[in-house]
């Protein structure tokens, strides 16, 4: 029982990166199929057409926040999934049910600091953002 809710949580975890995976390939195919198929065409695409700046300090850690609750977020609430079939499945037995509970317990914690510390990068971000 163990080895298949393993099996099917590695199966959830590749859901997200297979979605991306098949996205950045259609619109890499799409992008080539409108400029044509000769090398030069290959290299046009290739070269760099955004000459915009690039981001600053603050934009940049706002966007690794961001990924890294996107991710904590996502690892938080496989756990909550995975603390709640543990507790299902646990057949009454107290020293099973109080290892899931703590599961869940410490899934709902991960989220509260996650959205903890996205709420303390934004606050410094912007207060040093309009000082500057």
């Amino acid at each position: 029982m163990k080895k298949l809710i393993k099996t099917v949580l590695t199966g959830l975890l590749f859901v997200p990166v297979l979605a991306l995976a098949f996205n950045s390939f259609t619109l890499i195919s799409t992008s080539v199929k409108a400029e044509g198929s000769g090398v030069l065409d290959g290299a046009k695409i290739a070269m760099p057409t955004d000459t915009t700046v690039p981001d600053s300090l603050p934009e940049s850690l706002k966007k690794v926040t961001n990924v890294a609750l996107y991710v904590i977020g996502a690892l938080s609430v496989i756990m909550l999934i995975y603390g709640g079939i543990r507790y299902v499945t646990s057949a009454g037995e107290s020293a099973r049910v109080a290892e899931a509970k703590n599961t869940i317990m410490y899934s709902i914690i991960g989220v509260v600091v996650a959205l903890l510390a996205y709420a303390i990068v934004n606050f410094v971000i912007v207060n040093l953002t309009a000082t500057a």
